[in-house]
């Protein structure tokens, strides 16, 4: 089978690399998305431990249609049989279609459900399906005439980890959090400091990483409830997950931030996640940090967009902050996603990298700023 790891822009490389250190084969990148050739087995691997993917999908078919019969007759060839129950709810729950000729994603919706209809009707020989079972998502997506139709395994997306008790003003999701970590090359030897931390979902996923906690074994899929897949297979890949977890490391996480209800969420978030006691939880401005270590990495989803009245306070908190780092944190490395454009100018410094991400929607940079390490350069 073909799988589909879908990735939010920019991060479609951080997922192949998760996708090759799990082993999967012929691997191969688009534009929000990675897919890769596998069995049930590496479809339930992909969804308890992708940390950077948003959902996995199983690719039923890609065509090229240029009518809604052409869009039927696909559709319908499709063995679905094979996957839906007889009792399976099956709808079509997203569609898209951009710079093709078959553009009404109701018409699209409206005729591929009856193609799935009339398919399982062949199997099933009956004329009315109650769809009061298992959930069987399908997604369909067109590209100048060309059509993706895939069937959701995941079910509540990939970042829903389940461990964020309550939700504060602008949460960084848990999939761009993990993403952060990866690319700033950070090692769980080092010293790591999130100086505005919200609700802590840098600094967990950084302590997630580091001990080797999948970040989808405390959590269920709808491909669990599918008959198709063998239910041994995820209680035995899920124990393989939890004895893999690290224990022994000491790790030196701090995370701070002036609003004192965000550490109280944080602290019950670190708490679900299993990591309370690998993170030093503080409230604390940013300009009262003292620096805990020579060298380290900072890794900060500052504030910006709607989540401050206007540039002239976004611009005086980054410029302080730059401040804050050349002055406590001279050595160091700094990470910093944000959306503004005037983000270098501000702090101070051009960055050594960026690399254009999007938080929730809003395009962003992810500034790379390279400090030196104890073990040599950061590169």
């Amino acid at each position: 089978m073909i799988f589909i790891a879908s990735a939010t822009m920019g991060l479609e490389s951080v997922v192949k690399e998760e996708c090759l250190a799990l082993g999967f084969k012929n691997i191969k990148v688009f534009d929000g998305r990675v897919e890769f050739e596998g069995d049930f087995k590496d479809l339930v691997k992909a969804n308890i431990y992708l940390r950077c993917s948003d959902r996995v999908f199983i690719k039923m078919a890609e065509f090229k249609a240029l009518s809604y019969e052409e869009l039927f007759q696909n559709v319908k060839a499709i063995e679905w049989q094979d996957f839906i129950d007889e009792n399976g709810e099956f709808p079509i729950s997203w569609v898209s279609s951009v710079k093709s000729k078959l553009y009404s994603k109701s018409d699209i919706q409206r005729i591929s459900k009856k193609a799935i209809v009339e398919k399982l009707k062949e199997k099933y020989k009956r004329e009315i399906f109650l769809e009061n079972g298992a959930l069987y998502s399908i997604k369909i997506q067109c590209h100048k005439d060309v059509f993706i139709v895939m069937l959701d395994s995941s079910g509540e997306a990939l970042t829903k980890r389940g461990y964020r008790a309550v939700k504060r003003l602008a949460p960084i999701k848990e999939t761009l959090a993990a993403a952060l970590v990866y690319l700033s090359k950070w090692k769980p030897d080092e010293v790591l400091l999130d100086a505005m931390c919200g609700t802590g979902t840098i600094a967990i996923e950084a302590a997630m990483i580091a001990r080797n906690i999948a970040p989808g074994a405390n959590r269920n899929f709808a491909a669990e409830k599918w008959s198709v897949i063998d239910e041994k297979l995820w209680t035995d890949i899920r124990d393989e997950a939890f004895s893999s977890e690290d224990l022994s490391k000491e790790l030196k996480i701090y995370a701070s931030d002036i609003d004192e209800k965000s550490i109280e969420v944080a602290k019950e978030n670190a708490e679900k996640a299993g990591v309370e006691e690998d993170i030093i939880f503080e409230v604390k401005d940013f300009k009262d940090i003292e620096s805990p270590a020579k060298y380290g990495a900072v890794i900060v989803n500052p504030p910006y967009g709607e989540r401050l009245m206007n540039d002239e306070d976004i611009e005086e908190l980054y410029r302080d902050f730059g401040k804050f780092c050349k002055k406590n944190l001279a050595k160091w490395s700094y990470y910093i996603i944000t959306s503004y454009e005037d983000f270098e100018k501000a702090f101070g410094k051009v960055a050594t990298k960026n690399r254009k991400l999007y938080n929730g929607g809003i395009k962003c940079y992810y500034y790379q700023y390279f400090g030196d390490r104890k073990n040599g350069y950061r590169n």
